[in-house]
């Protein structure tokens, strides 16, 4: 019997330590689980690194955008009129000729003959005049053989000059001055008339030819400058518009311009593609920003404003919720970054070393910049022009939005302000600057 006894009291100790041991080990995993979601709950995120710039009103250029090509103001492919076999080509590839050059001689020796024969007959034609002449003032001459050697006389100076015109088919000439290109013949090739000899262009001045829509005709003019460029933002080229097709392609509803620009360097080539922009008048006092500040999704177009973390912090006091931000927008699903932007006043027992800057009841300390938030702002994008952005509605002149490092940021969130790196300019330029 003393033996049960202490066989059931040992038994039941081994049960109290075993639920014992348990149990400890469950409320510590229950209390850990707790205190890691509770320190990830009030953990204030570390602030991202940003570019910004203050929206102020400015002048704005607007302009039409088109795509063009480039064509010289005089060009042509040169053709020989009449047959011959090439005698000697005058002209080299990319060679400027001038106005009348000879740039082709075909063989000409059978015309040559035949003109020279004919010289001889109206000369001689011709001194059988004048002898009628003279015997018709002495009247011993009778007026059908004065009136005969005249006709004679005339018809082999107009054979001479029929010749003539044959023997200069046998030569090609630049009609203008400009650049030839590559020879499509050779010495000795029989040539049929209309054979394509060379291409003539005078690239001094070149034309551009584009097309924009119809609704942007009325405000085109004859005159207005016009700015070119091969590719790339830049536009170096500066032109004129100087012809505007009356009609509008029904197919298509385009309507066809030309522009003329001085190619003094020669960098512009017939047939290539060129970016058009015509400069409209300046206007004034436009709310711009760098594309780069603008992110587009489906719910709309934002940007992100930068705030003293006071007036963040202050804002949910000061009103319940803002309809332009997306916490108030029901379509837009939950961010779940977006607890921790919520609760100041877990952040702040988190940290306490952080209090004396987001706290709004203390000023910030001597030298110590304010923390900074984001606010998400939905805005109404308008014209686009050399890498700006034009801001219709939803931005405040003063306003210092972000232009770079958006990737992964929300509303709320805490930030700093680097402005050491302009995203408006390339790598290559702010090297050069540097």
């Amino acid at each position: 019997m003393f033996k049960y006894v202490i066989r059931t009291l040992v038994i039941g100790l081994i049960l109290l330590v075993l639920v014992v041991v348990v149990g400890g080990i469950v409320g510590f995993n229950f209390f850990r689980d707790n205190a890691i979601k509770q320190y990830f709950a009030t953990m204030k995120p570390p602030a991202a690194t940003v570019s910004t710039t203050i929206a102020k009103p400015s002048s704005w250029t607007p302009g039409v955008e088109a795509i063009g090509t480039a064509n010289a103001v005089r060009g042509v492919e040169l053709t020989v009129e009449t047959t011959g076999i090439v005698k000697d080509i005058l002209f080299h590839a990319n060679q400027k000729v001038a106005s009348n050059a000879v740039l082709l001689q075909l063989d000409d020796a059978v015309e040559r003959a035949d003109l020279e024969a004919t010289k001889a007959q109206a000369a001689l034609d011709q001194t059988s005049l004048t002898r009628a002449m003279e015997l018709q003032r002495r009247g011993v001459g009778s007026d059908v053989t004065l009136d005969t050697a005249r006709a004679t006389a005339s018809a082999s100076a107009s054979q001479v000059n029929k010749l003539q015109a044959v023997l200069d088919q046998k030569q090609l000439t630049a009609p203008f001055a400009g650049t030839v290109g590559i020879p499509k013949i050779d010495l000795g090739q029989y040539l049929a008339p209309g054979t394509s000899v060379v291409t003539l262009q005078d690239l001094d001045t070149m034309r551009v030819d584009f097309s924009v829509p119809e609704q942007d005709l009325p405000r085109l003019k004859i005159g207005q400058t016009v700015k070119l460029g091969i590719g790339g933002a830049d536009m170096p080229y500066t032109g004129t518009i100087h012809g505007i097709n009356p009609k509008i392609d029904p197919s298509s509803r385009l309507v066809t311009v030309r522009a003329e620009v001085a190619n003094t360097e020669g960098k512009l080539t017939p047939g290539q593609f060129v970016q058009v922009r015509v400069v409209l008048p300046e206007e004034t006092n436009v709310l711009a920003l760098p594309q780069t500040a603008l992110t587009s999704s489906l719910y709309g177009d934002y940007i992100f404003v930068v705030h003293p973390a006071k007036a963040a912090e202050a804002a949910p006091a000061d009103k319940p919720a803002d309809a332009a931000k997306p916490a108030a927008d029901p379509a837009k699903p939950a961010d779940p970054a977006k607890p921790a932007a919520t609760k100041p006043s877990a952040d702040a027992s988190a940290k306490p070393a952080d209090t004396a800057s987001a706290d709004p009841a203390k000023p910030a300390a001597d030298g110590e910049k304010p923390a900074l938030v984001l606010s998400q702002v939905f805005v109404k994008p308008g014209r686009r022009n050399e890498g700006m952005v034009e801001i219709l509605e939803g931005l405040a002149a003063g306003d210092e939005v972000v232009t770079a490092g958006q990737n992964r940021l929300f509303n709320g969130m805490s930030v700093a302000v680097d402005n050491t790196i302009d995203p408006t300019k390339s790598a290559n330029k702010q090297a050069n600057q540097q």
